[in-house]
């Protein structure tokens, strides 16, 4: 089975994309909604046990959490060695149930596919991009986007020029979702054809 890591930064259209390789058929594993389904069931006792006072009625408060963590890279720390673990079992998870189910190909849906070494794990990358001001106006499309959040956002993730320069594929959302899903379905014909890094 074929692994396709996809990433993007902010407001880029990577969970539109992650869509239209679920449209195609693809099995997707969404790294995001692994953790918001660990922050509502396992995950909740550790975070609690390490940040008091983050989660109630056994789910994670994720803005109470945010504010105990966002720009204290030790505190960050910390939360990623409680959670990387567990997601990393989910996706391990995912990917059995997709191999056995003769999926020929899966997407690994991954926001800091790099910045956690996740491509390692990939037979090749697909980033989502967009121009920076397209980009900027769908994020700040987001409930509760602020400038010094965005900023935060764009800190924490490897700038996109570096992403696309490092992916076997890109898929440019700006010109609207015809155009996207055209250039999905030329990488799924791509990678039918391409061998297995694993």
């Amino acid at each position: 089975m074929f692994i396709l890591g996809l990433t993007g930064s902010i407001g880029m259209g990577k969970s539109a994309t992650a869509k239209m390789f679920a449209d195609e058929g693809v099995p997707v594993h969404d790294a995001d909604a692994a953790v918001h389904r660990l922050y509502e069931g396992e995950a909740t006792p550790l975070i609690e046990r390490a940040f008091p006072g983050t989660t109630s009625g056994g789910i994670v408060d994720r803005a109470k959490l945010g504010q105990k963590v966002l720009g204290d890279e030790a505190a960050i720390g910390r939360l990623e060695q409680i959670v990387h673990p567990l997601v990393l079992q989910v996706r391990e998870r995912f990917l059995a149930d997709a191999e056995a189910s003769g999926a020929k190909v899966a997407v690994l849906d991954i926001p800091l596919l790099y910045e956690t070494g996740g491509d390692a794990r990939c037979d090749a990358v697909v980033v989502v991009s967009a121009p920076a001001d397209v980009q900027k106006t769908r994020a700040f499309e987001r409930p509760g986007m602020t400038q010094s959040k965005f900023a935060a956002i764009l800190a924490k993730q490897m700038p996109d020029v570096e992403k696309r320069a490092r992916a076997d594929f890109v898929v440019d959302t700006s010109q609207g979702f015809d155009a996207a899903r055209a250039q999905v379905r030329e990488i799924l014909a791509q990678v039918s054809k391409m061998p297995n890094r694993q």
